[in-house]
């Protein structure tokens, strides 16, 4: 009976010692000041990448053409010599009638090209467009030595335009555009006239709203009949 009782002692001892001592151990996450900042932490990190990973889904649903423009390299003197690197020309759009365009410098191409297209991203401006295809008036851009010129074409003309200027127009969606150029061939004066012109465009709803006029009212006055002035002011969507 002694040698039972002893074994039944032994055997309920650890499950009696907790209740006696400090309690039982518990993890940095699992209780106790610690494990609570330790959890905070990880919800907190959870929530943090949730965010990220919406802001990825979101970036990735809207589908942006990106046009490479121009790519140089540069160098800057130092100490002992050269250290070279890349310029990069990015044009950037959504085809819908929203572009922008960066600038960006790196040791590397790949690298350059990715800052500049960040900076495009961040400048992208929205041009109101007629019918989703063509301007809605002519437009003229100037800076530097570099002078634009703008006319909206009708249907069927495609966009006659070259090098910088052809890629500002395809990646914001005009797909009928007659442009000139004259002054200088530098792309990067080229690119910041063309969208000194594009900033300059207003669309007829904009122009009522701000004189406080109906958009029939505005079409009339170039000679048309009030039955076509109704139907185009009804045709422009901006």
């Amino acid at each position: 009976m002694a040698d039972e009782n002893n074994i039944e002692a032994a055997v309920d001892a650890p499950e009696a010692a907790p209740t006696e001592g400090r309690g039982p151990r518990r993890g940095r996450g699992a209780g106790g000041p610690g494990g609570n900042r330790g959890g905070n932490d990880r919800n907190r990190g959870g929530r943090r990448d949730d965010r990220r990973g919406g802001n990825r889904d979101e970036d990735q649903g809207e589908e942006l053409i990106e046009k490479l423009v121009h790519i140089n390299r540069v160098s800057k003197t130092v100490k002992g010599g050269k250290r070279f690197g890349f310029a990069a020309l990015v044009v950037v759009g959504d085809g819908k009638g929203r572009a922008g365009f960066g600038h960006g410098k790196a040791r590397e191409v790949p690298e350059a090209i990715s800052k500049a297209t960040a900076a495009a991203k961040k400048a992208m401006v929205r041009v109101p467009l007629k019918e989703g295809r063509t301007l809605h008036h002519d437009g003229l851009g100037h800076f530097g030595a570099g002078k634009v010129t703008l006319r909206s074409a009708p249907a069927g003309t495609g966009i006659i335009a070259g090098g910088p200027m052809r890629a500002v127009f395809e990646s914001l969606g005009v797909a009928d555009v007659v442009t000139k150029s004259n002054g200088t061939s530098n792309p990067y004066n080229m690119i910041r006239a063309t969208f000194e012109a594009l900033g300059e465009q207003t669309s007829p709803k904009s122009v009522a709203q701000r004189r406080g006029k109906k958009v029939a009212d505005l079409l009339r006055r170039g000679g048309a009949s009030v039955e076509v002035a109704q139907a185009d002011a009804e045709a422009i969507a901006e």
